[in-house]
């Protein structure tokens, strides 16, 4: 009992430290053929939205902010997948592999 419960301490950490990396993973999700492009962190906050300058020059206000938000979901829809891969990562061997069981939906 004892055993299992260092385990469950020792993965305790390890998750805490996956967490605490989250923030310094950064993804960039590209809209338009590149010219929209949205940094965003394994936290999933939005670091930095870049606008090719030949957009803004155009009068075309709803594409803009079309592609801004396709932008930001391609570059959350790639930190969650780093997000994912480093807390398995970090609980490599101190979780068992349980099928249906994800560690990173936890965050």
């Amino acid at each position: 009992m004892m055993k299992m419960m260092g385990k469950v301490k020792e993965m305790q950490s390890k998750m805490k430290e996956a967490h605490d990396k989250l923030e310094f993973i950064e993804e960039t999700g590209e809209a338009g053929a590149g010219m929209v492009k949205a940094v965003v962190n394994g936290k999933k906050k939005v670091i930095s939205i870049e606008i090719d300058e030949g957009l803004l020059s155009k009068d075309d206000k709803e594409m803009i902010q079309d592609l801004t938000v396709a932008a930001i979901n391609n570059a959350m829809d790639k930190a969650d997948i780093s997000a994912k891969e480093e807390i398995k990562k970090s609980t490599d061997g101190i979780m068992p592999n349980i099928p249906g069981m994800d560690l990173g939906s936890m965050f």
